[in-house]
């Protein structure tokens, strides 16, 4: 039985149409995406409730849950990756060594944030981009984010392994229930509890928890192909090292996210708390935005790579081409509509006249520029998936690190608070060139398909 499930995994991965595969991945991955999104926008609105100072705590906060996040993707991005190439190639026992493997190493590097979180806690928020009257509230609401930190990089582990298996159905269940749970805890523990923000923190802590509870029983149940056990685990540095390196291009991107983040907070700081609350709120909005053609592009990952190991390069082209046009076609969509009522978006999470102004004029820049990023983003993940790691890594450290970073630094000292609010939008317009000259290298080298045994 085990053996036929994995002849239909095969079978349906490499001879499914291209449109009729990559939607059925992308929607459960999309919905999971829209819900944490959702969760997340939540969050900042109740938060919001407390006051400009609660609100912009959450901004600073995120900057650390960040790299949380990037270190959960270097191992799940990095052996989702590997264990796709692996499967279609039919190599399952080297696909569990890889999933074993990285599941426990994103545990052990979890722990160290958050022991090294408690030990530095006030200087942390201070680096993150707190003001000293956002910080109280800031090391409040990290406690809890660092209790659940090793749940959250395994969490992430295990969720990519699932999207790279090509079962993103299964990812979305562990997703979605912590999401949907987070929702309801909020206003339960901040209000009816009157733990304040708290209270917030204890929510998203304990939804990351359930969320990471659902995605191991997958695992223990049987419902994957790769399996996580101690007993899997390749100790050797350069096993380890080849993860690492393949995963590096989401560390980057997740890692100069955080970095942008903090640096974007610390500009924004200051202008005061309301310039803070209204980038945090826009990162927010956007983040939402870019998550539906994201959750697109993870669909695309696994058919990319499963195919690619098994030497159906047709289907990579066809692959790409056809994301590429979804996600172009529904950010655009979500980018007119956000800039359409910006003012009203940005008045649901803080009623504060000078927060509105400052978020209106940032979303709206992000909304025009936006539309550069589905390009650049798919065609990252092309690399990544196919195991084109200098490629992938270069890409991703253009957007969030090579031009965004002398972006906030520099325009701010021209142009001031709008400055601050154009240095986002000036990177995404930037990162799109190198992006037309990778891809067009990309499918140059690509050989054709070799013949079917």
């Amino acid at each position: 039985m085990a053996e036929k499930l994995k002849i239909s995994q095969y079978d349906r991965l490499t001879k499914t149409p291209i449109p009729k595969l990559i939607i059925r991945l992308a929607v459960p991955t999309v919905l999971s995406m829209l819900v944490t999104n959702v969760y997340n926008l939540a969050d900042t609105a109740f938060v919001g409730r407390l006051g400009t100072s609660a609100s912009g705590a959450v901004g600073v906060v995120f900057g650390y849950m960040s790299i949380i996040q990037a270190v959960g993707f270097v191992f799940g991005q990095g052996s989702g990756s590997i264990i796709s190439r692996l499967l279609g190639a039919k190599k399952d026992k080297e696909a569990t060594t890889t999933a074993s493997t990285a599941f426990f190493c994103a545990i052990a590097v979890g722990l160290i944030l958050e022991i090294l979180g408690f030990a530095f806690r006030r200087p942390l928020v201070l680096l993150l981009g707190s003001t000293e009257t956002i910080a109280p509230y800031a090391e409040t609401y990290i406690t809890y984010i660092l209790l659940a930190a090793p749940f959250m990089t395994a969490s992430f582990v295990m969720n990519n392994i699932l999207r790279y298996e090509g079962k993103a159905s299964i990812a979305m269940i562990g997703l979605m229930t912590g999401g949907i749970l987070n929702i309801g805890m909020d206003p339960l523990f901040m209000f009816v509890f009157g733990m304040g923000i708290a209270g917030a923190g204890l929510a998203t802590g304990l939804s990351q928890c359930i969320s990471f509870s659902i995605l191991l029983y997958m695992f223990l149940s049987g419902k994957t192909q790769s399996r996580i056990s101690p007993r899997e685990i390749d100790p050797r540095p350069g096993f380890i090292g080849n993860i690492c390196t393949t995963g590096l291009p989401s560390m980057l991107r997740q890692g100069l996210t955080s970095m942008a983040t903090v640096l974007l907070n610390g500009q924004a700081a200051v202008y005061g708390d309301a310039a803070v609350a209204a980038l945090s709120i826009v990162s927010r909005i956007m983040f939402l935005v870019m998550s539906v053609g994201l959750g697109i592009g993870q669909g695309f990952q696994p058919v990319s790579a499963f195919n690619y190991g098994a030497k159906r390069y047709s289907r990579v082209r066809s692959a790409y081409r056809f994301t590429f046009t979804l996600a172009q076609a529904v950010v655009t969509v979500g980018a007119i509509g956000v800039f359409i009522f910006s003012g009203s978006l940005i008045g649901i999470f803080r009623d504060d006249p000078q927060v509105i102004e400052i978020g209106t004029r940032a979303l709206r820049l992000q909304c025009a520029t936006i539309l550069f990023m589905p390009f650049c983003m798919i065609t990252e993940m092309l690399f990544q998936s196919t195991g084109k790691k200098l490629g992938a890594s270069i890409l991703s450290s253009l957007r969030s690190g090579a031009f965004f970073i002398p972006a906030v630094l520099i325009l701010p000292r021209i142009r001031g608070l709008m400055g601050v609010e154009e240095a986002q939008p000036a990177a995404y317009v930037l990162a799109f060139v190198p992006a037309v000259f990778f891809a067009i290298w990309f499918f140059r080298n690509l050989p054709q398909d070799e013949p079917v045994a």
